[in-house]
């Protein structure tokens, strides 16, 4: 496989104005214990955010609200549990801005790909 070479920018007409490598980047403390946080872009306009999160296995995350963003979720690896249902590898969840989901219990260790299209908060 050829690595991402980023050369272009998105004032020569380059075909992605922004191009990460989640390797060059590190993981931060989340809004819970256990819970760590990649970013991988933030919207300096929105503050919404496209990130890498990873729930320790065993953890517990309590109901809650993101009241300034809608949350767009999909399970790249592990499998946690909400109501009875269990979510996988390749599930996709959307929660709607400012409408309380969880408790989410994660099973094993969970990574998803996760986008808050406003600033990242939680109630």
């Amino acid at each position: 496989m050829q690595p991402c070479i980023f050369r272009a920018s998105a004032l020569d007409g380059g075909m992605f104005p922004y191009v990460t490598l989640a390797k060059d980047k590190s993981w931060q403390p989340g809004p819970y214990d256990g819970v760590e946080l990649l970013v991988l872009h933030k919207n300096e306009t929105t503050g919404g955010v496209t990130i890498l999160r990873k729930f320790r296995a065993g953890l517990t995350v309590p109901a809650h609200v993101h009241p300034l963003a809608n949350e767009y979720c999909y399970v790249l690896s592990g499998e946690w549990e909400e109501g009875g249902a269990v979510y996988t590898i390749g599930a996709f969840f959307f929660a709607p801005k400012g409408v309380k989901h969880g408790p989410h219990h994660a099973k094993t260790e969970v990574i998803s790909l996760t986008v808050f299209d406003g600033p990242l908060t939680v109630q």
